[in-house]
């Protein structure tokens, strides 16, 4: 097995998941993270080390999900983002109301959010990265990280309790 192959079969959930919760499409995951490792393999060489291999390949993903948008003349992009899983199929109709209701309210408020905020939200709760990832992400620390995504998190809640959401 090559290395290439060993970083494929290691990291190919993560970022499936990932272009998963940001599409909201099971064929549009698919679609999305073979052309992202089709462009990993091609510029492997390229990786410099500077951060852990999944970060790196989420954020080929993320941009070829943006060029996709782009290209299909969608340009909404993250709006298309469910922050919650939909509710088994047991669930009642009215909460699976509320939760669509809750998860559109989340999204608006995080397109409020400045970007740095948004992003380190988005790269914690979509690709699950650490906190420790996302810092050398953004060349910082693993605190500032955490620090970030708290005060991310606290605005959004914030936001929700004005506006008389119930989480």
């Amino acid at each position: 097995m090559t290395e290439f192959e060993k970083v494929y079969r290691t990291y190919f959930d993560d970022v499936y998941r990932y272009i998963r919760r940001l599409s909201g499409s099971e064929s549009i995951a698919d679609e999305i993270t073979s052309e992202t490792f089709f462009k990993a393999m091609r510029s492997i060489n390229g990786f410099r080390g500077d951060c852990d291999i999944r970060v790196w390949l989420c954020q080929i993903a993320k941009n070829c999900y943006y060029t996709y948008l782009k290209k299909s003349g969608r340009t909404e992009s993250i709006d298309e983002t469910e922050l919650f899983d939909l509710p088994s199929e047991e669930a009642a109709a009215e909460e699976l109301f509320i939760r669509k209701e809750e998860a559109e309210a989340v999204r608006n408020i995080l397109h409020t959010l400045p970007e740095t905020y948004k992003e380190v939200f988005m790269w914690r709760v979509f690709a699950e990265l650490s906190f420790r990832q996302i810092g050398q992400m953004f060349g910082k620390s693993d605190n500032w990280a955490c620090v970030t995504y708290h005060r991310a998190k606290a605005m959004i809640k914030s936001e929700l309790e004005d506006k008389d959401y119930e989480k």
